[in-house]
């Protein structure tokens, strides 16, 4: 939730005149995230969030806003989009495709205990559940595909050290899966920015924009590794046994997906550790960005290189 596109507030007033919303009172930059512009919205009618997506298109939006809709009218704390009087999702604002949620209570938990870690295992389930019965299919974009064109883009641009740790973990990625992995609809980035808490209750779950159809259990990888990693890398066996058991209490586990467990969290921990550092060597305009750390993830690979858990103890 970056700042890269800038709105006066005339522009905003009129852009809010074609929802029932009331009049603006105020509004501001959200400093956070990566990929999208984020504002603060503040009306008569409560708190907003609205989003100005520079690469998302018109056409996969709606998969994203429709699954928010269904997670929300499913009882998730997910933001719901709020439709504008057409009773649409996704309007024009700066001629890119914009879209207003509500504003969910709560704060990020940057440094999550043992309790926080089992309220995510525990909604992320729901959300796999709950996801079962959404209609729409949108293959994910940063598949192994998009590591493999990454990968060339930014080569030239590593230390050798860390091409080779690059061109191992690629080949790593190539091997065959199993064809019946559980699939469904994932976050893909439900890290400890995109989960809201009042005190140690989850409230909130945000930033949607990278859900896509994909194994289940790699969206668990991409949880655990965010939630459950010391600053090291390594993994935090209280934060870890939490969360996992969480999520099993809820969905239990296939034997096919014991077998992939090291698999996915080495993929997971590769796909953030690729886009950080395409971030970090070819950085986008903005008037406010954040750009993250590539070698917080280049330190969590290594460390699920050395040592990945199985699931097979927990189950």
């Amino acid at each position: 939730m970056s700042v890269y596109t800038n709105i006066e507030q005339p522009e905003l007033e009129v852009f809010l005149t074609h929802y029932s919303l009331g009049a603006l009172q105020s509004y501001q930059g959200i400093n956070a995230g990566i990929e999208n512009t984020n504002y603060f919205v503040t009306t008569e009618s409560g708190e907003f969030v609205l989003t100005i997506f520079e690469e998302v298109g018109f056409d996969t939006l709606p998969y994203y806003l429709n699954f928010m809709a269904h997670l929300s009218d499913h009882g998730m704390p997910t933001a719901h989009p709020i439709a504008d009087l057409n009773d649409n999702y996704v309007r024009v604002l700066k001629d890119k495709p914009a879209a207003i949620v509500r504003r969910l209570a709560g704060k990020n938990e940057l440094q999550p205990n043992s309790t926080h870690c089992a309220a995510v295992g525990h909604s992320l389930a729901q959300m796999h559940t709950i996801g079962k019965s959404f209609v729409g299919e949108l293959d994910n974009p940063r598949g192994i595909a998009w590591s493999e064109n990454t990968a060339e883009r930014i080569f030239d641009h590593l230390s050798s050290d860390d091409q080779i740790i690059l061109e191992n973990e690629i080949h790593f990625r190539k091997q065959a899966l199993p064809d019946d992995l559980p699939k469904g609809v994932i976050h893909a980035d439900l890290f400890r920015d995109n989960v809201m808490f009042e005190d140690q209750a989850l409230t909130g779950i945000i930033d949607f924009y990278y859900a896509c159809n994909d194994s289940l259990l790699y969206d668990l990888a991409v949880t655990v590794n965010d939630w459950c990693s010391n600053e090291n890398g390594e993994l935090n066996k209280d934060c870890y046994d939490a969360l996992i058991s969480a999520y099993r209490a809820e969905r239990a586990f296939q034997p096919q997906e014991l077998q992939v467990w090291p698999y996915m969290l080495r993929a997971a921990a590769l796909r953030f550790w690729l886009s950080r550092l395409q971030d970090k060597i070819f950085p986008k305009d903005g008037e406010i960005t954040h750009i993250k750390n590539p070698d917080t993830f280049k330190n969590i690979l290594l460390a699920r290189i050395a040592y990945s858990p199985s699931l097979d103890d927990l189950v």
